[in-house]
């Protein structure tokens, strides 16, 4: 991704996806905060996966645990929910980001791309011999904190 498309207009349209998609699906309205925090391991999941065709990148989501329950509540239409569907429905929601990005990347780019299967986790999923190339961070509007990671493999020099 970051050598078919400069820095800044990447960090544009990865801003842009998200806050669309993260409305649409859920009604979230993400705004952009300035730093990121560290809260406790157990209240933040990780949804994330790697781009394995045309593009040597990934991307990663973190956030409170309860905007993910927020994200399945919406996109569920109910209250009775388990962990199980959180889980289920956060990975579902980064399938559907991560869609959106790579069609707005091939409109731009003409670079056909895809992605693995979405994983997610309890806490803070570390991307392995990868270094954090943009990060986008939020504050969704019942407060909840949301970390955008697009990751690059480490030594190609683009960080």
């Amino acid at each position: 991704m970051d050598r078919a498309l400069p820095r800044e207009d990447l960090r544009t349209l990865l801003d842009q996806v998200t806050r669309e998609i993260t409305q649409r699906e859920a009604g979230i309205i993400l705004d952009a905060a300035e730093l990121s925090r560290d809260g406790p391991e157990d209240e933040t999941c990780t949804v994330y996966t790697s781009f394995d065709r045309g593009m040597d990148t990934s991307l990663s989501l973190r956030a409170d645990t309860s905007m993910f329950v927020r994200l399945a509540r919406g996109m569920m239409q109910t209250e009775d929910l388990t962990p199980e569907d959180v889980e289920e429905v956060a990975k579902e929601y980064f399938n559907v980001l991560c869609g959106h990005v790579l069609s707005r990347l091939f409109q731009v780019t003409r670079l056909p791309a895809r992605f693995s299967v979405p994983s997610f986790c309890r806490g803070r999923h570390v991307m392995e011999d990868n270094e954090d190339y943009i990060i986008l961070n939020y504050i969704g509007d019942q407060n909840e904190w949301v970390q955008l990671i697009h990751h690059t493999p480490c030594g190609t020099g683009c960080c």
